[in-house]
């Protein structure tokens, strides 16, 4: 018996060892800083965090024709008091693709992001929409685009 306890024991202390190399490689949960919790929102993290704020997130490309590839800008600033972090941006189809910036957004300055449209295989009326994943308190931002597209001739 005493030999299936010291067992389990050097087997649970092997767990919490600190010296794991797995454990060497995580990110500290600092780096997070997320100012939701289960007792409420810490308001002196929210007030540090970036701000996202865009010029416009739709764009209405108009009246296109199929297999035309369309393109538009949209502007940002960051408005906030630490660096905004562009983790993500993703397309709701193959046929919408998002460049976005991978450097950090300081404070004050402004940023710009690319979605380019492929209308190949695509006719009348088109919604596509992009995911935009940051550090901002929001977490998500979405961007919407539009098009007619007439029917190849």
């Amino acid at each position: 018996m005493k030999r299936y306890l010291l067992i389990a024991m050097i087997g649970i202390s092997a767990c919490h060892d600190s010296k794991d190399p797995a454990n060497e490689s995580r990110l500290p949960a600092s780096i997070v800083n997320n100012p939701h919790s289960a007792s409420g929102m810490d308001t002196v993290a929210a007030a540090r965090k970036p701000v996202m704020e865009f010029k416009d997130t739709l764009h209405n490309f108009g009246t296109i024709k199929e297999n035309e590839v369309a393109a538009y800008e949209f502007t940002f600033t960051n408005t906030g008091k630490t660096p905004l972090i562009i983790s993500s941006a993703s397309g709701s189809c193959g046929c919408t693709v998002a460049d976005y910036p991978h450097d950090p957004i300081l404070p004050g300055q402004a940023g710009s992001m690319k979605v380019t449209f492929n209308s190949a295989g695509k006719q009348g009326h088109q919604e596509k929409s992009v995911t935009l994943q940051t550090n901002t308190l929001r977490n998500i931002h979405m961007l919407y685009i539009q098009a007619e597209v007439e029917k190849k001739k």
